[in-house]
This record gives structure tokens, sequence and C-alpha cells, in this order.
């Protein structure tokens, strides 16, 4: 059985979004984008606790394991990047159309799939899931996680987001794991410009609206079916 969680949309609307999901830095991304582009979207919940994602099911949908899925009008499609370019570029919205500020945004991108998402997650796995202590790895990834948040309280303290001045996929994509950012247990103390950056981004109706539905994946117990 699959718990299922939609947005409002028309009742003409043939062409669903279908977006396979739990309460997860990488995940939330998705339903933020499609809060913010008024894509109408179905959530299905994937319990990564109880390994759902290793299930065959999940399995034929995205053979690596891992959530976000996005299924469009039957193009499936995996990674949270990619997933965030494709709806931006489908609508023309939050991704400049070309130049140097459209690279600007993929630079982030980038940055965040090789450097940010990396550090915090495994700062978070040898903190809270390893199963022997391992204190050499555990300095090093949360040293690297805190550089990281150096670098980018230091880009927003000239900009107002990630990108320039501009809300785009790049905020959609590094605030997933900011969001989480006590999993490797970090904060935003001493980082005046990115915990601005935080809140502004926090507060965005559709960004509430997103962490709700997929808060919500995680209340009740279900399979992919």
């Amino acid at each position: 059985m699959v718990i299922t969680l939609s947005s409002e949309h028309n009742p003409m609307e043939t062409n669903v979004i279908e977006v396979y999901a739990f309460a997860t830095p990488n995940s939330v991304k998705v339903p933020i984008v499609l809060e913010e582009l008024g894509l109408p979207y179905e959530l299905k919940a994937v319990n990564v606790r109880k390994g759902e994602q290793k299930e065959d099911a999940f399995l034929s949908l995205n053979p690596n394991g891992k959530v976000p899925v996005l299924v469009d009008d039957g193009f499936v499609l995996t990674e949270s990047a990619a997933i965030l370019v494709h709806l931006a570029e489908k609508t023309g919205k939050l991704l400049p159309s070309d130049g140097e500020a459209r690279a600007r945004v993929f630079e982030q991108l980038f940055f965040h799939a090789s450097a940010l998402s990396p550090a915090f997650g495994n700062a978070g796995f040898f903190m809270r899931s390893s199963p022997a202590p391992q204190p050499i790895a555990e300095a090093r990834f949360a040293k690297e996680a805190e550089r990281i948040l150096g670098i980018l309280d230091r880009k927003l303290a000239g900009q107002s987001f990630m990108a320039d001045d501009a809300f785009t996929i790049a905020d959609i994509a590094h605030f997933g794991w900011l969001w989480r950012r006590q999993f490797p247990g970090l904060t935003l103390d001493e980082r005046p410009n990115l915990s601005r950056w935080y809140e502004t981004v926090a507060a965005r109706p559709a960004v509430q609206r997103a962490i709700a539905r997929v808060e919500a994946l995680a209340e009740a117990p279900t399979s992919v079916a």
C-alpha cells in the first residue's frame, strides 16, 4: 500500500506529477519546487526507515534505491538536482534561460552535489549511524561541513540568494540539508548571512506547504506496492 498526499489542483488536469519521497533532505526539494511552480502533484511515501527504498517495486523505478523519484507523464527521473532542472525548464521559472546567471545556478547545483551533500550526509552518518565509533571520519566530515557553511555564509554577505539576488532552484537544492542540519550536528550560530537566507527561504509559503506534506509522510507506516 502506498500512502498518497495530493496537492490542490484543477480537477480537469490530467497530468498529475507523482513524487516518491520521504521526510529527507533530498526529498523535500521536489515538493518545494512543485509548490513554487504551482504544479499539481501527488506524494507517494517510501519509508526509508523501514527499507522500502530497497524493495523490488521501488527499485523498478530507481535501481539506485534512493528517494526522491519523479514520474511526469510516464517519464521517470531520479536525482534531486536533475528533477529540479527538469521542472524549472518545463515551466521556464526558477532557472535563468541562458548566460552567466544560468551558469551560477548550475555552479551551486554542482557544488551541492560534490561538496555540501556528501559532507553533511557523512558527518551525520559517522555521528549517529556508524556501527562502531569512527572518530577520525567523524571529525573529518564535521570539519568539512563547517567549512562549507562558512563558504555559503561569506557568499551571502553580498547577495540575497545562492545564485545572486533572485530565488532559484539553487536555493531549493541547498535548503534541503540546511533544513535537516541537526542530523550532522550543525547550527547556523555565528553564520548571520546564512541564517538570514535560511529564515527567508523557510518563510516562503510554498516551502512551508512542502515541508508540512513531507513531514506527514513520516507519520503513517507505509510500504511500496
